[in-house]
């Protein structure tokens, strides 16, 4: 073994005596992670799970008291019926129901007479909460097929031609928000960890006064940046398993993907956020404002622009095009991918690409700007 190898083991086993000492560091990688992503499992959630419902019953015929009933039935209502549309409405205004159906007077004579499937019916929805709005006036639909589906068989007439809707989902078949929401989640948990792992290493060094005795030692620039990344880079990969391992077996998101290309992606992403957070300390020197930038150019670019909670394809072509440079983009597309589908490669192999232009990119420019001097 060599006297750089020697010297680089050396510094890493230093460093890593450093992170077992400091109870902020092993709590910004082990502790934050789980709380934020036990936050995200059970805060934000795009499902709704019980909808209060009103119902305007107009018509009392047995058709359209049945229909009520298979409202009443479906597990994702609770039903309260009423014949007054200004009672449901001022319910409404007051939020004690999300929507109401109103089945019109001619509802009965309508289905009876030949003019299924459309006899009169009216959905009025909350639209100050568009996801509510939205799946209730979905169920309503359901309820009105299932509904349908019985009356013309216990008329005995066939259903309309062309009427039948069959709904089958790919990649997530239970619809439900948690499968791709932790997946995303991650990335920005590891985003957030990872720069604020690296972002005050070298800004500690300069503060303490250590960075003169390093420097004194003759150590190269390879070394110096190195032996910043090397123990941080296991540390986070810990991090990053640990969250897996809650995702899957806690949370119980299905994985899909192979654990080997779930953890090549996660390894090329954490040299790009680890290389941010050490370009920051870098250039910054202060714990302080190194911390704060970590906090401002890691989570609110992941957040907004990697396609977690906003659709990268509605939004104006400049903000597009800008965020073909958030990593978070590419790191957020794999692992939805490795959870619902599997080991795609046709999206794989771009984000894997994007990942590692963009760990070389920072890695390679804190290099150029260290400085072995003191000015």
């Amino acid at each position: 073994m060599n006297v750089q190898t020697r010297r680089l083991l050396t510094l890493c086993h230093k460093e890593t005596l450093q992170i077992v000492r400091d109870p902020s560091t092993l709590l910004i990688a082990l502790a934050f992670p789980l709380v934020l992503l036990f936050v995200f499992a059970t805060g934000v959630n795009l499902d709704s799970t019980v909808v209060p419902l009103g119902v305007v019953l107009e018509d009392s015929s047995p058709q359209a008291r049945r229909f009520a009933e298979t409202l009443a039935g479906t597990p994702s209502f609770r039903v309260s019926t009423g014949h007054d549309v200004r009672e449901m409405g001022d319910r409404l205004r007051a939020s004690a129901i999300r929507a109401f159906v109103i089945v019109r007077a001619d509802f009965s004579y309508r289905f009876l007479n030949g003019y299924a499937p459309t006899p009169t019916l009216q959905v009025i929805t909350d639209g100050a909460e568009p996801n509510t709005a939205s799946f209730a006036a979905a169920y309503v639909r359901g309820a009105y097929e299932v509904w349908l589906r019985e009356e013309m068989k216990r008329q005995g007439r066939p259903l309309p031609s062309g009427y039948t809707l069959e709904n089958r989902a790919w990649f997530n078949p239970s619809t439900l928000s948690r499968n791709f929401l932790l997946p995303g989640s991650v990335t920005i948990i590891m985003t957030v960890v990872g720069a604020l792992l690296t972002a005050l290493v070298v800004a500690r060094e300069w503060e303490r006064g250590t960075m003169e005795a390093l420097l004194a030692a003759g150590i190269s620039r390879f070394e110096l940046v190195a032996c910043k990344l090397i123990p941080y880079f296991g540390l986070g990969l810990i991090a990053y398993v640990l969250c897996i391992v809650v995702t899957t077996w806690v949370f119980g998101v299905p994985l899909r993907g192979s654990i080997p290309v779930l953890m090549l992606v996660g390894a090329t992403f954490l040299g790009s956020a680890l290389g941010l957070g050490l370009l920051l300390s870098t250039a910054l020197r202060s714990q302080y404002n190194a911390a704060q930038a970590a906090l401002n150019i890691a989570f609110l670019p992941a957040m907004m622009l990697s396609g977690f909670v906003f659709e990268i394809s509605s939004m104006p072509w400049p903000i597009r095009a800008f965020t073909t440079i958030v990593p978070a983009r590419y790191f957020v597309a794999a692992m939805q991918t490795l959870f619902q589908a599997g080991d795609i490669w046709p999206v794989l192999w771009p984000a894997l690409f994007g990942l590692g232009l963009a760990a070389v990119g920072f890695i390679g420019w804190t290099f150029l700007i260290t400085r072995r001097r003191l000015e």
